[in-house]
């Protein structure tokens, strides 16, 4: 990450909080002290107004996470000492589902870049990228979308293997509150817009959002649009 850090320019979808706007608060959980510093170091960079957390394992994670609720991204290595594969990506899903989390590995096979987003990670980006392409995947992932890198991998296949399942099939794997926020990205509302409708915080449209691309196995908005377009359901959560 030693290539000199780039402004990334960001839709209203992905927009990151300026100065005077609340500020970003980070963190990265990696149990080797020097890449830790380096990757905190091309965050603050990055991202100078962001407040940034650092935790050596799962377990210090979860007690940064659980007293400060507010955290808007982990960056997460998945390799660390006492995890076994997926275990520590599933450890903080499960106890802080709303906080979106970007796997950042020396680990670059395709398989297991698709495997942690299958997990529930919002992106991944391997270890020897470069500081825009890092930043890049920062402020996608904080807009709601998935990140992967794309020169490196394809989009996500599913669990089971083969085609993937028909596009109805993926869209009942959707919560009722997921079906809402779904038809709203149907009908071009930007995510603000969906957070006055439902009356909930745009931290939580855009955690909605993640789930929707990881469960309809597409990256960007654009394809939900495409993949659903010729479905007919009930917005509201009543089904097809």
């Amino acid at each position: 990450m030693m290539a000199s850090a780039s402004d990334v320019e960001v839709g209203a979808e992905g927009a990151v909080p300026a100065a005077g706007e609340g500020r970003l608060r980070l963190l990265v959980v990696d149990d080797h002290p020097l890449f830790r510093e380096a990757l905190a170091s091309a965050i603050a960079l990055a991202f100078p107004q962001a407040d940034l957390h650092e935790a050596d394992g799962i377990r210090t994670a979860c007690e940064i996470l659980g007293a400060n609720p507010a955290i808007d991204l982990t960056l997460l290595d998945l390799s660390m000492q006492g995890v076994t594969g997926f275990d520590g990506l599933d450890t903080i899903r499960a106890r802080f589902p709303r906080i979106p989390i970007l796997i950042v590995s020396g680990l670059t096979e395709p398989r297991i870049m698709q495997e942690a987003l299958r997990h529930g990670a919002a992106g991944f980006v391997p270890k020897a990228v470069d500081k825009a392409t890092l930043t890049r995947a920062i402020s996608e992932v904080l807009g709601g979308a998935l990140f992967m890198p794309p020169d490196l991998a394809p989009i996500p296949a599913p669990a089971r293997g083969g085609a993937k399942a028909p596009v109805a099939e993926r869209v009942a794997r959707l919560t009722p509150q997921q079906m809402r926020v779904l038809g709203m990205i149907r009908q071009g509302k930007l995510n603000k817009q969906i957070a006055h409708e439902l009356q909930v915080g745009d931290s939580t449209v855009k955690a909605h959002v993640s789930e929707i691309l990881r469960k309809l196995e597409v990256i960007s908005r654009t394809q939900i649009v495409i993949e659903t377009a010729y479905l007919d359901f009930d917005q509201t959560g009543g089904g097809f």
